[in-house]
């Protein structure tokens, strides 16, 4: 179990302000490379990067990565960056101010890590986009060899692989090439990006500073994601040359490398592994490579992906063609990577300010027109959601503790911040809005609010239920079955995850289910919620017993039984929540 006693210290002022904190820091740092655009202040954006007829850059994901993301914005490399909450991915509207940041009219690239929460929202904000007349291409980076095996490379998560595909990108957006050539390059260098990681510690949430994994002092993690992931295996910490040949083993085996084959390497730190281990883990990397005679073209080693306060590291090799070696050397100038002379500017280019014409509907509602009958008013289902939000406030430490333990440890966090801003639109909302028009304004505001998987998935919920009950102003019985349902539905229809994935479905599917028969049983609104709460606290409890199939606990395989899935616990919190504020007012 994660230990939560153990309390870690770090230099911080209030967790909520942290990432705005650190882009004022980093903005303030660098005020030659980087400013901030768009109204959420989440997109970091190169001063001299964007610009007409260029295809626009951007990356992203959670932060805790540090100098990753933000400090590859630069010219001649990203042009934008779209920041997440700690270990969090952006949210679509975070992204697409981004994109809108770096649009030149010649398309624009997404680059990523392959997590479920990343592709969630940088889909949905592609989605956007598309509708404003952009062309968006997205590469998932999977550089990590020990997250799925070689027929399976596609579901791999990206590491620090990432730095050197966002590189190659970068470059060729820089010299001017189209969409469809930037796309090629992003994907080739993806193919021959190839990494393998070590932990020896764990790492904190500025919210919960308790380690978000629980390792033995002479252990260490082959394998682990920078998320504290579960890797292949644990074992002893061994010496720097044996664990450098069992990180580079496995990349061997699959790069298709021959003598006078030629690479670039980074060695990489976790956060807090100091140079000199690391130039103990590149002096064997120069050994084994040397005696295969492989040419190490260039070599980077530092700290360019971290992972909190990890110890730990990371070996990445590309395996470099012409071309890719040409992109590679291409100068750029970001406050975590300079490679040549600063780029020299381009005669006559200008960045002109583009106008995005999207069809936006007004849904106007005659509220006469709704059903009346039932209990559950607009008032009382916003009291409703405020419930639930405040449980999930009272419980954020615990969910968080579970989703250490199959994880990444931020679940219970995430959810507060999302529910957060739920309950502060609630309280801005107008007084006569519909209970749809309340599930419209949740969806955005905990979309906005957290990007991770579960902003779109829950967005998504809280549309569809919405939709669901249209047509009434109060909610009876039926109503309320139908709203669990549709739950159940927006979260079926985003996500892809099916019952026995170990995942939060498996809580809002049998709570659909008893909610649904409840209904047609003659119970009143009360009774549905009943029925629910105790199908979503049966259906929790039953993920103890399942192995996960989705998301980063997948990795764990049989390791993860025995853990209720912190997804499926929150959605009992939450119903629960709902079920005890309707009996309390009744």
């Amino acid at each position: 179990m994660v230990d939560t006693e153990h309390r870690t210290k770090k230099l911080m002022n209030a967790p909520e302000a942290i990432i705005s904190e650190l882009i004022e820091g980093m903005v303030s740092a660098h005020p030659d490379m980087l400013r901030v655009e768009g109204s959420m202040g989440r997109a970091v954006v190169a001063v001299d990067g964007p610009r007409d007829g260029k295809v626009g850059i951007v990356i992203g994901g959670g932060s805790g990565h540090e100098p990753a993301f933000s400090g590859y914005v630069g010219r001649g490399l990203a042009d934008a960056a779209a920041v997440g909450n700690v270990f969090a991915s952006p949210s679509p509207e975070q992204i697409k101010e981004a994109a809108l940041a770096v649009d030149g009219g010649a398309g624009v690239m997404f680059l990523y890590g392959n997590y479920m929460g990343d592709v969630l929202n940088f889909d949905m904000a592609a989605e956007e986009c598309a509708s404003l007349g952009i062309d968006v291409r997205s590469v998932q980076v999977i550089d990590d060899v020990a997250s799925a095996p070689r027929e399976k490379a596609a579901e791999r998560r990206g590491i620090a692989g990432d730095f050197f595909v966002f590189k190659i990108a970068g470059a060729a957006a820089d010299m001017g090439r189209r969409l469809d050539d930037v796309e090629a390059a992003a994907r080739k260098a993806n193919a021959a990006t190839l990494s393998m990681g070590v932990a020896l510690s764990a790492c904190s949430m500025p919210q919960t500073l308790r380690p978000n994994f629980e390792i033995g002092d002479d252990e260490m993690e082959i394998g682990m994601g920078i998320h504290g992931e579960p890797g292949m295996r644990r074992d002893k910490v061994d010496t720097a040359d044996s664990v450098t040949d069992q990180l580079m083993a496995p990349i061997l085996d699959e790069m298709p490398l021959e003598a006078g084959s030629e690479v670039a390497v980074l060695v990489n730190g976790l956060g807090s592994t100091s140079l000199m281990e690391l130039y103990l883990l590149h002096r064997r990397v120069a050994q084994i490579l040397g005696g295969k005679d492989i040419r190490i073209h260039h070599s980077w080693v530092g700290e360019y992906c971290t992972s909190l306060e990890m110890a730990g590291a990371s070996v990445t090799l590309l395996k470099l063609d012409e071309d890719l070696k040409a992109l590679l050397d291409h100068p750029c100038r970001t406050p975590a990577l300079t490679v040549g002379q600063a780029p020299a500017p381009v005669p006559g280019a200008r960045r002109s300010a583009r106008s995005y014409e999207a069809a936006r509907k007004v849904v106007q509602i005659d509220r006469g027109s709704l059903k009346t009958g039932g209990p559950i008013s607009p008032d009382r289902f916003r009291a409703m959601m405020h419930a639930a939000g405040a449980a999930i406030a009272r419980e954020r430490d615990r969910l968080s503790e579970l989703d250490g333990v199959i994880g990444d440890g931020d679940h219970g966090v995430t959810m507060d911040i999302g529910w957060t801003a739920v309950r502060k639109e609630l309280d801005a909302a107008a007084a006569d809005d519909t209970i749809s028009q309340t599930c419209t304004r949740m969806a955005k505001a905990f979309l906005d609010a957290v990007g991770a998987s579960s902003g779109p998935l829950y967005a998504s919920a809280f549309n569809t239920a919405g939709k669901a009950v249209d047509d009434r102003l109060n909610l009876d019985a039926q109503a309320t079955a139908a709203f669990v349902e549709g739950m159940l539905a927006g979260i079926l229809g985003r996500g892809g995850a099916a019952p026995g994935d170990k995942t939060m479905i498996d809580a809002w599917k049998p709570a659909a289910e008893a909610a649904r028969q409840a209904a047609d049983g003659g119970a009143d609104a009360l009774g549905v919620l009943q029925a629910a709460t105790a199908g979503a606290q049966a259906g929790a409890e039953a993920t103890r017993d399942m192995e996960s199939r989705r998301g980063r606990s997948k990795k764990l395989g049989p390791r993860s039984v025995g853990h209720i899935d912190p997804g499926a616990a929150s959605t009992h919190v939450v119903l629960n929540a709902m079920t005890k504020a309707l009996g309390n007012v009744r």
